[in-house]
């Protein structure tokens, strides 16, 4: 990606929580920060003015920024921690401690304890976290403690020493937090079973404790003893709120590539998250140019090759969203469901933005090839044979059955040219008819055009179904262009294009740049068209009455409506009133018009 100035960077920013990055010219990472809202944290540094020289300076030095999104703001207090211990900014605290928040352990032993560290010992013990909030911890494990009775010494409970009545029961065993397993007095199959059940919470799955909760509180209610009651409600509510871990970070998952693909009609965009001791510690995204029409695949197997080497790694194992070819020394894995898919989605949603934020950026910076992309996605997205430069929508407007107009919007290289719209009053169709008017129309459109030799589109979008879209086939066909201009109808209520001669529709991804070019030319018509209406509407209301009066004409109600400001002005108005504006003749008849409309 080539480098983008600052004012631009900052106006395509995304608004989600993130990790955002500061490089200098020398592409050396300056500083590391986390963001609720990327956009408005980041675009801070630069509209504020600082009482830190330190932090002037670094503004000073910023010339690009980097960005990872991530679903919470947990995420990005984590992962801000793992950035700045692998990198070490020079304008970030140096955090020399690997040892900053806390796990839950379940201890690999008979009789497994469960506790809190902040060193991960690779015995085989299983680790639930990080979590940033110490509180959260000691509740959780108090929640536990108080639903299931498990160990908290550290005997050495082997089948021989318990046999040999090597220990004794504690003083937890007569409170009732412990079993007594140190002198057999609990089966080491129904403690598993209790340890399943806790490894259940810890990873966040609460349907069960949650239910035995409510259990334990009915009983306490039913027996009157709400303070049990009310403390057993805090727990249930801790738990429904609680999120007990972050996709961020995972010590199962080590020494990992991670890589995902999006790509459109020319660009493929790889994101690339490399993950060691369980850390997101890196994320890349680039930007490949196609050649010859590459397919997904053979994008993301040569960027990957690439970007192992650019950053020399050396992980035996790679995540990806399908199956590639990358030699036989790299185990290639497709996540399916658990923190493996989360990571591999969360590289997804970082290679979007950055294709989101490129075309914002593109769009300021080279605005040519920003429209040559969108025409060739429309293309191919609705099957055109050549580019939709040049694209015309009608709507017709009939609101209850009176003054049925209809409207003609163009839009030139996807974007309205207003100078181009056209209103249409309907003239040979009585009453309300969508289809014949919605004929008249394009025959009135085209015939003009045609008669005057002036260019046509490339694509013609009808407001409607079936019936609209035959409608105006039939006017193409009268005047010999049907196959030379495709028209297309789009319904409003599922977003259905419709094809001439084909009965089942075409559904556009609702968040596609062609679905949202079409919707924009559909509203901009509808829009138009109402306006006209209305306008119609009420000139009709004001005028229709001074209209009928016989000898009254236009310039004659233009007068009057100048002066009086209004129809119920002109009717209260005295003879001697009317006669300055219009002479005694024109005001003695719409004073007889009145009057002999009082006597009837």
């Amino acid at each position: 990606m080539e480098k983008t100035s600052i004012e631009i960077q900052l106006k395509t920013l995304p608004t989600s929580p993130g990790v955002y990055q500061y490089y200098d010219k020398d592409d050396k990472i300056l500083y590391v920060g986390k963001a609720k809202n990327l956009k408005k944290r980041v675009t801070s540094y630069f509209t504020k003015q600082h009482d830190s020289a330190k932090t002037a300076v670094l503004v000073k030095k910023i010339v690009n920024i980097k960005h990872i999104i991530v679903p919470t703001e947990t995420d990005a207090l984590l992962l801000e921690n793992n950035l700045i211990k692998k990198y070490q900014p020079r304008y970030n605290i140096l955090l020399k401690d690997d040892k900053t928040y806390p796990w839950i352990c379940i201890k690999k032993e008979r009789f497994p304890r469960i506790f809190s560290t902040r060193r991960l010992i690779k015995d085989g013990s299983e680790y639930f976290g990080p979590y940033t909030n110490t509180k959260t911890v000691s509740i959780l494990l108090e929640l536990i403690k108080g639903l299931y009775p498990i160990r908290t010494c550290n005997y050495d409970l082997s089948k021989e020493k318990i046999d040999h009545g090597k220990y004794k029961v504690c003083l937890e065993y007569h409170l009732g937090n412990c079993k007594g397993p140190c002198e057999d007095y609990q089966r080491e199959q129904e403690y598993q079973d209790n340890i399943e059940a806790i490894r259940q919470i810890v990873k966040g799955n609460f349907k069960a404790s949650l239910q035995r909760f409510k259990d334990q509180m009915m009983e306490h209610a039913e027996k009157m003893e709400f303070e049990d009651a009310q403390r057993i409600k805090e727990k249930i509510n801790t738990l429904e709120n609680y999120q007990s871990k972050s996709t961020v970070v995972n010590s199962k998952i080590n020494n990992v590539d991670v890589f995902s693909i999006i790509s459109d009609e020319s660009y493929g965009y790889i994101n690339f998250l490399q993950i060691s001791h369980g850390a997101i510690i890196r994320s890349h995204t680039i930007e490949i140019k196609k050649k010859l029409d590459e397919s997904d695949q053979e994008l993301l197997e040569l960027a990957i090759i690439e970007i192992r080497q650019r950053f020399q790694s050396l992980s035996r194992e790679i995540y990806v969203p399908f199956l590639v070819n990358v030699g036989d020394a790299i185990k290639v894995t497709i996540p399916q469901i658990g923190d493996k898919k989360s990571i591999v989605d969360m590289s997804l949603r970082n290679a979007k933005y950055y294709r989101q934020e490129r075309f914002k950026q593109i769009k300021i910076i080279d605005p040519d090839r920003h429209v040559k992309r969108l025409m060739n996605q429309i293309q191919k997205d609705l099957r055109l044979p050549v580019l939709p430069t040049h694209i015309e929508c009608f709507d017709n407007s009939n609101i209850q059955g009176t003054n049925p107009v209809a409207a003609c919007v163009v839009f030139k290289n996807g974007k309205p040219s207003k100078k181009d719209y056209r209103k249409f009053n309907i003239k040979t169709v009585e009453g309300p008819n969508d289809f014949a008017s919605m004929e008249e129309v394009v025959y009135r459109r085209y015939k003009r055009l045609l008669d005057e030799n002036q260019p046509l589109p490339q694509l013609i979008i009808v407001d409607g179904g079936k019936g609209q879209l035959s409608s105006g086939l039939k006017a193409l066909e009268d005047l010999d262009l049907r196959g030379k201009i495709t028209i297309i109808g789009i319904a409003k209520r599922l977003e259905e294009i419709y094809y001439p001669g084909d009965s089942i529709p075409l559904y556009l991804d609702k968040k596609s740049e062609s679905l949202k070019v079409i919707q924009h030319l559909r509203n901009e018509a509808h829009r138009f068209g109402i306006t006209f209406h209305r306008q119609k509407r009420s000139k009709a209301a004001l005028n229709t009455e001074l209209e009928s009066i016989p000898g009254i004409g236009e310039k004659t109600i233009v007068e009057l409506l100048q002066h009086f400001k209004s129809v119920k002005r002109i009717k209260e108005a005295s003879k001697e009133q009317l006669i300055e504006i219009i002479g005694n003749a024109r005001a003695t008849k719409i004073l007889n018009h009145y009057l002999n409309k009082k006597q009837s």
